[in-house]
């Protein structure tokens, strides 16, 4: 499957008022080469390990394939990742016909807040919510499978 996706900073934390469901993601690297991505999740009691492919030029879109895992596999394979776990929290926010997925960093990425929107193609109209800030689809730092190895503290 094709992944279609557009990453936006966050400017203040308006978004937590609009927020309809927060969960708890926990997330670590099997491979964080950008030819192919492999990462293990643990989201309140679900596990998944998902693989991506490298980006497309613009860095919209990717291949993601994505399996959902027992809690104590996901738990298990914690062990086999790279250094350098990512925690955060995963606010949604419907927005017109989409929902906002806003990811706020604890550990050694605390104080970054990322927004993805998925899309159905890249030209796709959206509505803007008032607090996204500066696009940064396609700049590799904020890749979770990098700020895994370049957290945001030591920018």
């Amino acid at each position: 499957m094709i992944e279609i996706e557009r990453k936006f900073l966050v400017k203040n934390n308006d978004f937590k008022t609009e927020a309809f469901k927060q969960i708890h993601i926990k997330q670590g690297f099997l491979n964080s080469e950008k030819e192919r991505t492999v990462r293990v999740r643990l989201t309140n009691e679900l596990g998944f390990l998902t693989v991506k492919g490298v980006s497309s030029k613009d860095g919209l879109s990717r291949f993601e394939w994505e399996k959902e895992i027992l809690k104590t596999d996901a738990e298990a394979l914690f062990e086999l990742c790279e250094k350098g776990m990512i925690e955060k929290i995963r606010h949604l926010v419907k927005s017109g016909n989409h929902i906002i997925e806003v990811d706020e960093f604890f550990g050694e990425n605390q104080g970054l807040i990322i927004a993805e929107i998925e899309l159905n193609h890249p030209t796709e109209i959206f509505t803007k919510p008032t607090w996204l800030c500066e696009e940064v689809t396609g700049n590799i730092k904020y890749y979770n499978s990098q700020l895994s190895k370049q957290p945001f503290k030591s920018w």
